[in-house]
């Protein structure tokens, strides 16, 4: 059975318990080392070898660089207790650093895979702290066998600059095996005389809150907006405040994934799939789980043109695209929302299989066997080009 040593930022991270889910179904035993949030439990991972290496703090960069370099020069000590992987996952840049150290500690050293899912803003600043951040990855990735991101946006607009090591794209499909029932758009029922729209996942534009509440206003009860998941609350002067304030918007707070995914979703027309946390960056460039959790669940996804947002749902006939999220563009958008357009746009996402936005144990299989380099049975992942 192959072994994945998994290097990872936060081990309280439900990505992290995720993607830890799905190396397992993939046939792999797992072993994980990784950083610890000062606010989070510790990690409750079904592993015999889980690893805190330091606690690290959000938002404090400095302090996170000198845990790594610490967890870096402390390898040979900690690495003891894992027997040798096939592979070495980092996930992020600076797991990569940790991994790089790790390496030469086997005589056989294992393949390495830099996973990589977000491109922080300090990597396309336009000055020397971007450039060496940029420098740093070039060289750590010269070891890595695999590159693993989730858009093909990423690879095209940072990392083919970048001379990365071959790229496999891993989407953020829902990751559910054992979930039956998946949700049903409230339109396909007739219910239309007044239209939900979802805001789900992470909280972090403030943009969106501000159009979503103006949005709401406008229509004085014919549109109600739900947020559910987890604000980043440094991002908005007052998330709560507002959001008790507003007639028409309502925070149910974090919901369970996946088992909340069906009702979540079931009770809402429309999701919002708009970031511009990192306008033109980051957020032009990624496909985040509320995409895939909407389609799955039947929701209409609403997207900002030049997006790969956007560009996705079109590629798949549907959705709405917007030009901007103007208070006027919104208004109207839903002003000419007949019942009639609203069932034919749930209908196109409802006819879509399923497997385009949930994860296989298929997939599980081949993403294991590709990143050991073993021979699979079904057709390879997609690869970004």
């Amino acid at each position: 059975m192959p072994r994945i040593l998994y290097l990872v930022p936060n081990l309280s991270d439900p990505a992290v318990s995720r993607r830890v889910a799905m190396f397992r179904l993939g046939g792999a035993e797992v072993d994980i080392a990784g950083f610890r949030r000062a606010d989070a439990p510790p990690a409750d991972l079904p592993l015999a070898n889980v690893v805190e290496l330091d606690i690290t703090h959000d938002a404090r960069m400095l302090q996170r660089l000198f845990a790594t370099l610490r967890a870096g020069s402390r390898a040979k000590g900690w690495a003891k207790g894992f027997a040798r992987p096939d592979v070495i996952v980092a996930r992020n840049l600076e797991m990569l650093v940790v991994a790089n150290r790790l390496l030469p500690i086997w005589p056989d050293a294992p393949a390495l895979v830099y996973e990589c899912l977000d491109i922080h803003r300090l990597m396309l600043r336009q000055d020397g702290i971007g450039g060496a951040m940029r420098a740093t990855e070039r060289r750590l990735m010269r070891q890595a066998d695999w590159l693993v991101t989730s858009s093909p946006a990423f690879v095209a607009n940072h990392f083919a600059s970048q001379s990365p090591p071959p790229v496999m794209l891993v989407e953020n499909k829902v990751f559910a095996p054992d979930l039956v029932e998946t949700g049903r758009n409230p339109g396909l029922a007739g219910e239309t005389q007044r239209i939900q729209i979802g805001w789900f996942g992470a909280l972090r534009c403030n943009k969106s809150l501000a159009a979503l509440q103006g949005l709401a206003e406008a229509f004085a009860g014919g549109i109600e907006v739900t947020l559910r998941g987890r604000p980043a609350l440094t991002e908005f002067a007052d998330f709560h405040g507002t959001v008790t304030a507003a007639r028409h918007l309502t925070y149910g707070g974090a919901y369970a994934y996946p088992d909340d995914l069906a009702s979540l979703y079931s009770a809402i027309h429309f999701v919002w799939a708009v970031d511009l946390f990192e306008e033109g960056q980051n957020s032009s460039w990624l496909l985040p789980n509320r995409l895939y959790e909407g389609c799955l669940n039947g929701a209409i996804p609403i997207a900002l043109q030049g997006t790969e947002m956007a560009a996705y749902i079109e590629r798949l006939g549907i959705g709405v695209i917007v030009p901007d999220i103007e208070h006027q563009t919104l208004v109207a958008l839903f002003s000419g929302m007949t019942p009639e357009r609203l069932r034919a746009l749930a209908e196109a996402v409802a006819q879509l299989d399923q497997r385009l936005f949930r994860c296989t144990e298929a997939e599980c299989r081949q993403l294991v066997g590709r990143l050991i380099d073993a021979p699979v049975d079904s057709p390879a992942l997609e690869a970004a080009e």
